[in-house]
């Protein structure tokens, strides 16, 4: 949970590092199954990034400042375990960036989505040009980032930047865990193997097929296809491991 309730738990330097270091934990702790991110209160998810960070900004810094926020999210992207987005409020600028990091977005409806970054008279630093393109489409994204303006959560959801939309806070986290446990149930090698070659379709020097081929050829070596396949002949319920 980002919380900084003070700021609409706007992410500074220290949040970001916060949330590296959250990350490369879950990475490495075999209990973690998956990871749901959210927003402290009601009103904001992530309101973007700090603007008084920002303002103190230059062109000898900010390179590195974008490239370190582009890291984490990354991290977060190439997550093999499932981390969804439970966005309350608003996300906008590098909020909507880390919302899009995730591999699923649920949101209420009182969720606002955007990159207004260009009021600043800047461009989005996180990942943002990248990730609503790949989301939304190119023209829509172009719409969004020029104009600055903000989408409703059902809007988000009729272009294809959220995947669901609930009522209230607490129907977010349930129907976020909800599905955080049904994917969790699954072989989880498996699991991440499909994030690895969805990613892949989006880099340029690897070839998603490929990359698809060697993985499923991969599964095939492991317990949990061992289990999978005789649980589904003899009709009960598999016991996965992720060996």
């Amino acid at each position: 949970t980002i919380t900084r309730p003070d700021s609409l738990n706007a992410l500074n330097v220290a949040t970001i590092e916060e949330l590296r270091t959250a990350i490369q934990d879950a990475y490495d702790n075999k209990e973690v199954k998956g990871i749901i991110i959210t927003g402290d209160g009601e009103k904001a998810f992530v309101a973007g990034a700090d603007i008084k960070e920002i303002a103190e900004l230059n062109e000898l810094n900010a390179r590195k400042f974008a490239e370190n926020g582009q890291e984490v999210f990354s991290l977060i992207e190439q997550c093999e375990k499932p981390v969804i987005a439970a966005v309350n409020g608003f996300a906008l600028g590098g909020g909507c960036e880390l919302a899009m990091a995730c591999h699923i977005r649920i949101a209420s409806e009182n969720a606002k989505f955007g990159q207004p970054e260009v009021n600043l008279g800047i461009i989005p630093g996180y990942g943002g040009t990248q990730r609503l393109t790949q989301l939304v489409g190119k023209g829509k994204a172009l719409e969004l980032m020029m104009t600055g303006d903000m989408l409703s959560a059902n809007d988000a959801k009729s272009v294809g930047l959220v995947n669901h939309v609930v009522e209230s806070k607490e129907e977010l986290m349930v129907l976020s865990k909800k599905i955080a446990s049904k994917i969790t149930a699954k072989a989880p090698l498996a699991v991440g193997m499909v994030i690895n070659c969805v990613n892949a379709y989006y880099t340029s020097e690897e070839n998603g097929f490929q990359t698809e081929a060697n993985s499923f050829s991969n599964c095939t070596k492991t317990e949990d296809f061992q289990e999978g396949t005789q649980a589904f002949i003899e009709k009960r319920k598999p016991e996965f491991t992720g060996a």
